[in-house]
């Protein structure tokens, strides 16, 4: 039976019953991470990107206070021209939008809550939320990583957004028994680059290789998700102590104007974007699609 504040498109019901394989994507990329007309354009490349690689795409939102796994060209459409004004939803905000039948963009952690509902194991994101910078005084730490903790959906992404800190990130993962394979690279990746200083758990090359071992997982224990860390593609990397330098102002800016929970996010990469003249954007997208693209080989293997 399907759960009550689930909604399907017909495409993503159609291909759950002939067990085709799907690849849930998130909307708050779509919201938040990118001005508008960027933001629809690359929704819908990411959906082409998926459907390219033999799998079917669903885009997951919150919309009139339903769970949508699929979403149509004008859904995707509304949700890049409100932008902002479409609240950022994870896994505290679900119960409030949905009995308020109110809209929500999903985060990676509510995304991987729809997905898991609808039966699908895939996700494709740019880099998941985690532990950030002064975390040790400020406890600011993205549900994100909970949510790998608990939700058996795997999640393709360039590491962690380089904006966090990527060793306690790494850290929580670990206690957290999440395992963080990297594809065809030994090398934790840093979001706009290809290398953060850190390791992975596992480096395996294929796609099949990494279906196999989520099958192994979910086969021993059913609870929690994975890390399929995609380096972004060498061409499309930046420079990384270039990197450093915007990040570090970036979250200087945030500092003295107060900047803090679901906001930072958002607003650092903007700032960043900025700083870079629109070429961390441009490495954003380059990223995505390259996560998405992997997510549907994966998919295709299982």
């Amino acid at each position: 039976m399907m759960h009550p504040f689930l909604s399907l498109s017909p495409e993503a019901e159609a291909a759950i019953h002939k067990r085709q394989p799907l690849v849930a994507l998130e909307s708050t990329i779509i919201a938040h991470g990118m001005p508008y007309p960027q933001n629809v354009e690359t929704a819908l490349l990411v959906e082409k990107t998926v459907r390219d690689a033999g799998a079917i795409p669903a885009t997951c939102a919150i919309l009139n206070g339903k769970l949508k796994a699929g979403l149509t060209t004008d859904e995707i459409e509304y949700l890049g021209k409100n932008g902002s004004n479409i609240p950022k939803a994870s896994r505290r905000d679900l119960a409030y939008l949905l009995s308020k039948n109110l809209n929500g963009a999903t985060t990676v952690a509510s995304t991987m809550i729809i997905a898991h509902l609808a039966g699908i194991r895939i996700f494709a994101t740019g880099g998941i939320g985690g532990v950030h910078r002064g975390a040790t005084t400020t406890m600011d730490i993205s549900a994100d990583l909970q949510e790998l903790a608990n939700t058996p959906v795997a999640v393709v992404s360039a590491g962690a957004k380089s904006i966090l800190d990527l060793g306690l990130t790494l850290e929580y993962l670990e206690t957290m028994g999440v395992p963080v394979i990297g594809y065809q690279t030994p090398d934790f990746p840093a979001f706009y680059t290809r290398k953060s200083g850190y390791k992975v758990d596992f480096q395996l090359d294929t796609p099949q290789e990494i279906a196999q071992l989520l099958h192994s997982k979910w086969t021993l224990d059913p609870r929690g998700g994975a890390l399929i860390a995609n380096p972004v593609p060498e061409k499309d990397q930046l420079d990384a102590n270039l990197m450093e330098k915007t990040i570090a102002q970036a979250v200087a800016d945030a500092d003295k104007q107060g900047i803090r929970g679901k906001a930072i996010t958002p607003f650092l990469l903007s700032k960043i974007e900025q700083l870079t003249g629109g070429r961390s954007l441009q490495t954003n997208i380059a990223l995505v699609l390259n996560n998405a693209r992997l997510a549907a080989e994966i998919a295709v293997g299982r």
